[in-house]
């Protein structure tokens, strides 16, 4: 496929876009902006096979996102983009979602399109995710062709045909999550037992995501099932990648396109206002008033979730790096050995997050008793923040004693003993256990505190995504210079993760107010991004 191919793909994707924007909006009318319950079809709850079909649309989002978190890092460096740089990279996914997810969700609430208000959105979303992978896997191989050097480290067309890929895959994966969370709302409808048991399915589906992406990454001959991958422009690892996204197309379309042809909508119906005077809300409006109307109790959960996820971020960002190079002393490029050493440490980081995954997914399972029996749901996330804070703060101890033990038997270009290899794994699985919460106590008590708002389901969820991709953008431009200032490691982020962590768990703890009793804890409104 050559470059032109690939451009004019591109824009039959885009062209397909614009064709079903101006479908689902070519209807609005006076009284279109009203809550759904006066213009939408709310029929009776679906059944469960309906709720997890839809559902298990999140395994293919998860198993691309567990791709990116453990294999993109690493990989950008080899194209020739400085650790201090690659952070700047990751900023596409907080701007998107800061800007894409929100309208999104408002936009798809309002949906007229026969097809029903979500799944429009979720096909985009897939095949939007389909080409940009393409266009990550196979960007050494199109800037090979469009002009770059073997011989040079740094590989600029390669870089920008990364990024540009990168930043569709952040785009579309906004575009895919927020509408499947809401249609499970709406396959729902409103039953609170039948929204338990959807979310309860989708964080199982994202844990099967994880676990799958993370195996994926973590196996050093997948290449072999797809043969052409390697190429002269893609070595072993990057072959290895290109095998991992090729799965990862082929999954999300497969439940992609089996969810959308196999559960039907209700199209959402116009409903004109017997007196005309009420208008439709620009967007913008609606978010004003939704932050207008936010009481103090769920501004404090915004914090606590902001302060949480600075805390999360800089390990999402550079766990498997940090294997790498602080554990197994590799580096991303230069010496042969080296760079075999680093790509074994990323292998061993992805083994780590998938270790990681199946301890969310066990963890999710115990949420509910375990809030019950501390006190409440605001002394469990302060507990598990504390733990977080912890973990972060172990791997400057960790990695000290992976210095001490290279410096000790003079061999740099060996792995590491089994005791420090191991130490680093049990961080990574002790932390599944305040993710399992990060996953869902924030859209728990989010759900109750902005049920006065008069916004939909994918509005809601914007207003407290804003709370995860603000501290995203703030850590993605400091990490970088902030690690490099300090020698180019990742502890300095990592330290800075577990002082936010800890100031969260205080908040938790001495501003949060306990939610009402009835709340679910059952998690799956989160994700990546």
């Amino acid at each position: 496929m050559s470059l032109t191919d690939i451009i004019k793909l591109i824009e039959t994707g885009f062209m397909f876009y614009l064709m079903l924007r101006i479908h689902c909006f070519a209807d609005k009318s006076e009284g279109l902006a009203n809550n759904m319950e006066n213009g939408y079809i709310n029929p009776a709850p679906s059944p469960l096979r309906k709720i997890i079909t839809v559902a298990s649309i999140a395994a293919g989002i998860q198993f691309g996102w567990a791709l990116q978190l453990s294999l993109l890092t690493p990989y950008v460096q080899t194209l020739g983009v400085p650790h201090a740089w690659a952070a700047f990279i990751w900023l596409c996914g907080p701007i998107s979602g800061l800007l894409v997810q929100p309208i999104v969700g408002y936009n798809s609430d309002r949906c007229t399109s026969r097809f029903g208000r979500r799944r429009p959105f979720i096909v985009i979303g897939a095949l939007s995710v389909s080409i940009a992978v393409f266009l990550i896997g196979f960007a050494k191989d199109i800037g090979h062709h469009a002009g770059d050097s073997l011989e040079r480290s740094t590989k600029p067309r390669a870089v920008a045909i990364f990024v540009v890929g990168f930043w569709i895959l952040d785009v579309a994966n906004n575009m895919l999550q927020g509408p499947c969370r809401a249609l499970l709302a709406d396959l729902s409808a409103n039953d609170h037992k039948k929204m338990r048991t959807a979310n309860g399915w989708f964080s199982f589906f994202m844990a099967v995501g994880n676990v799958l992406g993370y195996a994926a990454g973590s196996y050093s001959h997948l290449y072999k099932i797809f043969p052409f991958t390697k190429t002269t422009a893609c070595d072993i690892y990057c072959a290895n990648l290109k095998s991992c996204f090729t799965i990862d197309i082929m999954i999300l379309l497969l439940v992609t396109v089996t969810a959308v042809t196999t559960v039907k909508e209700d199209p959402f119906t116009k409903q004109i206002q017997d007196d005309g005077s009420k208008e439709s809300t620009p967007f913008i409006g609606e978010i004003v008033a939704a932050f207008k109307s936010l009481k103090k109790p769920m501004w404090i959960l915004l914090l606590v979730t902001c302060l949480n996820w600075i805390a999360w971020f800089p390990f999402l960002l550079f766990d498997t790096d940090w294997m790498g190079k602080e554990i197994y002393g590799g580096e991303a490029k230069g010496d042969a050995r080296k760079v075999k050493l680093y790509g074994d440490g990323v292998r061993a980081g992805a083994l780590g997050l998938m270790i990681n995954s199946i301890v969310l997914g066990l963890t999710s399972l115990g949420l509910e008793p375990a809030g019950r029996l501390i006190g409440g749901v605001k002394n469990l996330w302060a507990i598990v923040n504390f733990i977080l804070c912890a973990c972060l703060a172990s791997t400057v101890l960790i990695t000290k004693m992976a210095e001490a033990w290279r410096q000790h038997h003079g061999s740099p270009l060996t792995h590491p003993p089994l005791n420090v290899v191991g130490s680093a794994l049990a961080v990574f699985g002790v932390l599944g256990i305040p993710l399992a919460v990060t996953y869902s106590i924030p859209f728990a008590l989010a759900s109750i505190y902005c049920s006065s708002t008069g916004g939909g389901q994918g509005l809601s969820l914007g207003v407290l995504n804003l709370s995860i991709v603000i501290p995203q953008m703030f850590v993605s431009v400091i990490s970088g210079p902030l690690d490099d200032a300090f020698g180019g490691g990742n502890l300095p982020a990592f330290v800075l993760g577990s002082i936010a962590a800890a100031v969260s768990a205080l908040l938790a703890i001495l501003a949060l107010p306990n939610p009402p009793k009835q709340v679910s804890l059952s998690p799956g409104m989160g994700g990546g991004h």
